[in-house]
């Protein structure tokens, strides 16, 4: 049976779900979304990717800055939903907004509660070096990614996979799980269940300085860094005071003082081990393997890099 629902998301991890919940004939009523932002040289605003996917779909969109007037909470509440759809939204949700569906709202979260709460659950399980992460569809609460749990699914965290690219198979995911959780949740057939109190970890927002490169720190830990920011923001590090941002990066053998080069192909030592700089980008330049690289910014043996 179809439900009539409003999507919150904004960025390109939730389009295949709202995509998903179209496709399945369910009534979307509202998309919201947070309002479009300066983007590019001119700084003209710019859609979000849900909003531009939902015009291109033709729902109705909100962009409120924040849910916490009354006024914006009665507009929701008179949408006369059966249920919500919450994806990398951005706003907290007063208790108002989640009180106001039949079924209340359910979030697609991108990794296997209670690990990961927050803000950067894909960098923060690569950095960290989980063997899996994983979607959670959850029943929300006032608190964090605190509410119960309805289903889960895993998928594993290979040793080359970046962020880009786990992003993508978890929005794949993500958009699959929502559907079973809506049609479960309209037949009454999933049990929410509690999330246990162990193994509850948070993943703290993403700011610049979480993406410079640190040599001191062992060279397994740097290369799961240029994954977990591969392409955006991109992990970084300087040469001669320019930055350079490191897209891709091999653990190698080598020793020595922390940010030494090592040879003439740009393998650099690290806190432990040493690791081979594979493709790279000068600030407003494109990207270059290594090699391409060497030939328009030459980086001598004995160099070291701050």
């Amino acid at each position: 049976m179809p439900l009539r629902l409003a999507f919150m998301g904004t960025p390109e991890f939730a389009v295949p779900a709202l995509r998903a919940i179209v496709s399945a004939g369910h009534e979307v009523a509202a998309v919201y979304c947070q309002p479009p932002r300066p983007a590019g040289r001119g700084q003209k605003e710019r859609p979000s990717a849900v909003q531009a996917a939902a015009d291109a779909l033709g729902l109705p969109v909100r962009t409120p800055a924040r849910l916490r007037k009354p006024e914006e909470q009665a507009v929701f509440a008179a949408l006369s939903l059966d249920i919500a759809v919450v994806a990398a939204y951005g706003l907290i949700l007063p208790k108002p907004i989640l009180d106001a569906p039949r079924h209340g709202c359910l979030n697609i979260h991108a990794s296997l509660l209670p690990r990961w709460r927050g803000a950067a659950p894909i960098q923060r399980a690569i950095m960290a070096g989980d063997d899996a992460t994983g979607i959670t569809i959850m029943q929300m609460d006032e608190g964090l990614d605190t509410g119960p749990i309805l289903l889960q699914e895993s998928v594993p965290i290979l040793g080359s996979l970046t962020a880009a690219t786990l992003h993508d198979l978890l929005a794949e995911c993500g958009a699959r799980l929502i559907l079973e959780a809506l049609e479960a949740v309209e037949t009454g057939t999933l049990q929410p269940r509690p999330q246990p109190n162990g193994g509850v970890t948070y993943a703290k927002k993403i700011e610049p300085a979480d993406a410079r490169i640190q040599w001191r720190d062992d060279a397994a830990t740097i290369e799961r860094k240029v994954r977990a920011f591969a392409p955006r923001p991109g992990a970084w590090f300087e040469i001669d005071g320019t930055r350079v941002r490191l897209l891709g990066a091999g653990v190698v053998a080598g020793a020595g003082e922390p940010g030494t080069v090592l040879d003439d192909r740009l393998t650099v030592a690290c806190g432990e081990g040493a690791i081979k700089l594979l493709h790279l980008q000068r600030e407003g330049k494109r990207p270059l393997d290594s090699e391409a690289f060497l030939r328009g910014t030459p980086v001598a043996k004995g160099t070291r890099l701050p």
